[in-house]
């Protein structure tokens, strides 16, 4: 059922997750300079960038319902045509130097993002049991391509058309969603797998999100993107600020989302090999190594290091969260779980994106980033508490069964001697 088919679709979704993420990478390269340019104040410098994370969050659930009556790849071409609307929007508002339609602009891109979301679970879908946490790898690593030419796309966009920066860009965003629905075209997700199911299918929303592991997972994947938006909105400001060149600035962020998606080769194997939950706590010590390096100067060098290591931190956290949360819900519950988790990631997104103008404006690069400590802390610790939850069940599971073992034992010997006392009277 699978062979050819899976890997197929595999394919597709990690070329269109490759579209999807650079026209997020590029809205997360120049968004923030772009609204800088127009807004009156610093504050508001980021809007554009928390105005994807808004479209996002507001978008998860319609998009996750949408799908779970039409289908995948109805939804995904539905989520590219808002890419190419919000290109052309954000565009529009560059040239009537208009903050919030720039702004609304990106928030129809964060609405194609909310879509895209999904092609990860649409591998692990289409993947058998040995293949998933691969294929959720391989997917995400199509955002090595993203790395490679989002910065690169956003810094020649940027001066294409004289007396109005970036308008370029945004228009190179509606080429790419253009080219994402061409490739999106081509998804035939098998029937068998394509079960389109009512929402309220399956266990209450309460029962699936309150389970242990899911909290977990959900609080993983939060810290995850989290920390890494936080990091990389207020980066290009920040070297701006340390006065670094766009050059220099673009080149950071294509090492930094290279360091998200080049680990993804890996990922997968690393997690069947060792488990989600040892693969996210690696994530949580990487995210510890870029603070240590981001708080120590502004330097180039140390822009560079210490984004690299927070694109690795996300990579293991994110998706070593991802494949633990799909352990939690069964095929007819996958709409609502994973809208639910995705949800709360970009609210949090939203969060961390739009306060990250303000919290370098009024702490400064050093501080911001001291303050994640706490965070990372709470994150380390929720993972050891699983393991133990985890470990005590296996236990009690282990001495359960060996009393079982015992109770059989006893009871065949028993059986045995009286067959025998039976068998000797006779």
């Amino acid at each position: 059922m699978f062979s050819n088919t899976m890997y197929r679709q595999v394919l597709i979704l990690a070329s269109s997750q490759s579209l999807f993420q650079t026209v997020s990478v590029m809205v997360m390269t120049i968004g923030g300079l772009a609204g800088a340019n127009i807004a009156n104040s610093p504050t508001l410098a980021t809007l554009p960038i928390a105005s994807m994370f808004l479209g996002t969050a507001l978008m998860m659930f319609p998009a996750s319902m949408l799908m779970a009556h039409i289908g995948r790849r109805k939804g995904f071409l539905c989520g590219a045509l808002l890419g190419v609307l919000g290109g052309i929007i954000a565009a529009i508002g560059i040239y009537y130097h208009s903050l919030f339609t720039l702004a609304f602009g990106t928030a129809c891109v964060g609405a194609y993002q909310s879509f895209a979301q999904f092609y990860r679970f649409a591998a692990s879908e289409v993947a058998d049991d040995n293949f998933r946490s691969k294929a959720i790898s391989f997917v995400m690593a199509g955002g090595i391509v993203a790395a490679l030419i989002g910065p690169t796309l956003a810094r020649l966009g940027g001066p294409l058309f004289s007396g109005f920066e970036y308008i370029g860009s945004f228009l190179i965003i509606t080429i790419v969603s253009l080219i994402a629905i061409g490739i999106l075209s081509g998804l035939k997700i098998p029937d068998q797998i394509e079960i389109k199911t009512d929402f309220n299918a399956g266990r209450p929303w309460q029962q699936i999100v309150f389970q242990p592991t899911y909290l977990v997972a959900l609080f993983g994947s939060i810290t995850g993107y989290g920390i890494m938006i936080l990091g990389m909105t207020a980066t290009p400001i920040a070297m701006q600020h340390s006065h670094h060149e766009l050059g220099a600035i673009t080149t950071v962020i294509q090492l930094h989302v290279l360091g998200m998606f080049l680990p993804s080769f890996f990922t997968g194997n690393l997690i069947a090999r060792f488990g989600s939950s040892k693969v996210m706590f690696t994530g949580v010590l990487f995210f510890a190594c870029y603070i240590a390096i981001a708080i120590s100067g502004l330097h180039l060098s140390f822009f560079i290091v210490s984004l690299i290591l927070l694109g690795i931190g996300w990579n293991f956290l994110f998706i070593g969260s991802t494949a633990l949360l799909t352990q939690t819900y069964a095929v007819e519950e996958k709409a609502k779980a994973q809208a639910i988790n995705d949800m709360t990631v970009f609210i949090v997104g939203l969060a961390c994106s739009f306060s990250a103008g303000a919290l370098l404006d009024f702490v400064g690069w050093k501080t911001l980033n001291l303050i994640l400590i706490p965070w990372l802390v709470l994150t380390g610790l929720s993972l050891i508490w699983l393991q133990q939850k985890k470990y005590s069940q296996t236990t009690l599971l282990s001495i359960q069964d060996s009393k079982k073992t015992r109770n059989n034992s006893s009871t065949e010997s028993i059986n045995h001697s009286l067959r025998l006392r039976l068998t000797h009277a006779h």
